[in-house]
């Protein structure tokens, strides 16, 4: 991994950029635009958002002016809890599609595992691929147990689980068992919503590398393996978080954070959410 550009490559052989940028809680409107256009002009080539997230309109717009080829970008979107089901994921897949603007998605994926619904939404997924308007699928929130339901039927194994991952939370079992199935591991809120910036640990690596506290927890995410989609609407927070492949972490320091674990989530668990 030697830049913003780098990719992983998924179980089906789509290349997915290790970094990219999240919108989650980003006003829709120029306050997305301006972060979303500022991402792509400093080299992020992967945009992540969902219908929950209520910006998709601004997200395309960015998309659009960024000067940028479509080809050349990797949009993400997500069905949420509400529109689970075969017949109403296909219809909030268009909606997603229409208010980006787009001629179809380099991945979808299911926002939440919604019990009772998340296999007939998958339905849904497996459709819209074959028929070639999404290049990807995969699932956000699974924990084993639903990794395990959904691939006992499944005709298409889903390529990404996006799942909260920070170093309070490493998630070790849930990451060994995805990269045995050959399913990547992808962080949301990779920096805890900034609750990290303080510990004592990450501050001391992060002056040990002349780097920030940020960029030593991207570069853990890395390291490890993992896709990661830090957010920030700051220009120059969002040129430092790119600024990660500069630097190695050594085995002590990747132990050193691993330590750090306290299974802490700040979103909700996937087995006690009232969907």
């Amino acid at each position: 991994m030697n830049s913003l550009q780098d990719t992983t490559t998924l179980n089906n052989g789509v290349k997915m950029p290790w970094v990219g940028l999240g919108v989650f809680k980003v006003e829709d409107g120029q306050v997305v635009i301006d972060a979303v256009k500022a991402a792509i002009k400093h080299g992020y080539r992967s945009i992540d958002t969902a219908a929950f997230y209520d910006n998709e309109v601004g997200v395309g717009q960015a998309i659009k002016g960024s000067g940028v080829p479509r080809e050349e970008l990797f949009i993400t979107s997500k069905v949420w809890n509400s529109d689970q089901g075969f017949e109403s994921t296909l219809q909030a897949f268009e909606s997603s599609l229409k208010k980006l603007d787009l001629d179809y998605l380099d991945l979808y994926l299911i926002h939440w595992p919604v019990k009772g619904k998340y296999k007939d939404t998958w339905r849904a997924l497996e459709k819209l691929y074959k028929e070639g308007k999404i290049r990807a699928i995969g699932v956000s929130n699974f924990q084993i147990h639903h990794l395990e339901d959904l691939l006992q039927d499944c005709v298409v194994k889903p390529v990404v689980n996006q799942v909260e991952y920070h170093p309070h939370l490493t998630q070790v079992e849930l990451r060994e068992y995805c990269e045995k199935q050959e399913i990547q591991l992808e962080a949301w809120s990779p920096l805890k919503k900034g609750q990290l910036m303080d510990d004592p640990t990450i501050v001391s690596i992060a002056s040990k590398h002349q780097k920030s506290p940020a960029q030593v927890i991207l570069r853990w995410d890395l390291q490890n393996n993992v896709v990661t989609i830090p957010k920030s609407i700051k220009e120059h927070r969002i040129i430092e978080n790119a600024d990660i492949f500069d630097f190695i972490l050594t085995d002590d320091d990747m132990q050193r954070i691993n330590l750090l674990n306290k299974n802490e989530r700040t979103g909700a668990d996937p087995d006690n959410f009232k969907f």
